[in-house]
């Protein structure tokens, strides 16, 4: 009799054994599992970066600038009168019409004889040639004193040249010589056509003397009016014929070609802005920008009701071109322009983004990037553009800064640069 027992009992274990195997295979991958699964509840709910765009501190030239709508204008005008009251023939000339100094006759106008009988026109004639005469000297020796500066800035514009081209002075330096030169010169053409202009009133009154010289004469004496000055017809005030005074405003000429810009700043503008600083001349109608020189900012301001109806102090403010017009060039006189007049220029400023910088009580703030952190950073700044700002203290060249920092940045917080770009 064979006996099975042994086979029986080795199944069952190798069975009991396959079993316990299976069983460990599925409590490990039931670990696995619940780890996986509690690894992805901890990455889900754990607090992830703050996505900032970032900009380096860097050091590179800034410029300060004001930008204003201004107008040019026909730096030298001349306003054409009658030296003695009488009947003005009907003006012919119109407003852009050529006229020639000493040769166009702008205006004809009858004087009455009557009037030239009475003893106290001629004795207001000899008062008025003899101020003219007064003031010609007077324009003579602005012409001199206009003529030995210029000399004396070209002479300086000389030697900057040399010391330039030996690098002992700085285009900054340079620059300012070179305007000064630029303003005096416009100065000398403006006391020049001041000198012609009281020539010719001087010739204006010598014939309202002669005329009062005449005591015999019973009918009108015509008398031709002329300009004293070459260019055109600006504005014709008086068009019609009829009975007018003496000095009464009857044409204005000038030269279109002799334009500058007016401008009229708010006082607070005006204060920070010197003779011969830089000018940028924008939207003139033109492709390309023109550039001139602060020429005068006027001592005295004016109140001027903005568009919103709010007062405001402004000061005029006169800049000429640095280079003539050419010829082709459309501008005429008072058309629109925008100026961008340079207040402060730096070569190698250590500078943040504005949209870096934000208010805290009274001081500026910014955030910086530390080992993936944003870190809370108190800054003091100084010249601003609106683009970039000076940084004088509380940063250094090379440290990254979050630009318009989003909603959750705070000092210590998480943080990954999205977008990264180089300052400047």
């Amino acid at each position: 009799m064979v006996h099975s027992t042994p086979s029986k009992t080795s199944s069952s274990l190798q069975r009991h054994n396959r079993e316990q195997r299976k069983g460990s295979w599925r409590k490990l991958l039931l670990y696995l599992f619940s780890a996986a699964l509690m690894v992805a509840l901890v990455a889900g709910f754990w607090p992830k970066p703050t996505k900032v765009q970032t900009v380096s501190v860097v050091r590179s030239p800034l410029i300060v600038s004001i930008l204003e709508e201004g107008k040019t204008r026909i730096r030298n005008r001349y306003v054409i009168t009658p030296p003695v009251a009488g009947y003005l023939n009907r003006v012919t000339l119109r407003a852009g019409a050529r006229v020639q100094a000493r040769k166009t006759v702008l205006a004809t106008i009858e004087a009455e004889a009557s009037g030239f009988l009475d003893p106290r026109s001629r004795s207001e004639a000899q008062a008025h040639l003899n101020a003219v005469v007064a003031l010609k000297m007077q324009r003579e020796a602005e012409v001199n004193r206009a003529s030995a500066a210029l000399d004396l800035a070209l002479k300086e514009l000389d030697r900057a040249d040399l010391l330039r081209k030996e690098e002992v002075i700085s285009d900054q330096e340079w620059d300012d010589i070179e305007a000064r030169e630029q303003v005096l010169s416009q100065e000398l053409s403006s006391a020049k056509f001041a000198l012609r202009v009281a020539e010719f009133e001087i010739e204006q009154a010598q014939a309202k003397l002669r005329e009062v010289a005449v005591p015999d004469a019973e009918e009108s004496i015509p008398l031709e009016i002329t300009g004293s000055v070459d260019g055109f017809v600006l504005n014709v005030f008086e068009e019609n014929a009829r009975t007018v005074d003496a000095g009464t405003p009857i044409m204005e000429i000038g030269d279109p070609s002799d334009l500058e810009v007016e401008l009229e700043l708010l006082s607070t503008d005006a204060v920070g802005i010197e003779p011969g600083a830089e000018v940028t001349i924008e939207q003139w109608g033109g492709g390309v920008p023109m550039y001139g020189r602060v020429a005068l900012v006027e001592p005295g301001g004016f109140t001027k009701v903005s568009a919103l109806g709010v007062e405001e102090q402004r000061v005029k403010v006169r800049v000429d071109f640095l280079e003539p017009l050419p010829s082709d060039h459309k501008l005429g006189d008072r058309y629109r322009i925008e100026a961008r007049i340079v207040t402060w220029r730096g070569d190698n400023v250590l500078q943040v983004p504005t949209g870096s910088l934000f208010r805290r009580g009274n001081d500026w703030m910014t955030f910086t990037v530390e080992n993936g952190k944003a870190r809370l950073r108190k800054v003091e700044i100084t010249h601003n553009n609106g683009i970039a700002a000076e940084v004088v203290s509380g940063m250094e060249e090379g440290e990254i800064v979050i630009v318009y920092p989003p909603e959750g940045v705070a000092d210590g917080v998480d943080v990954i640069s999205d977008v990264h770009r180089a300052g400047g």
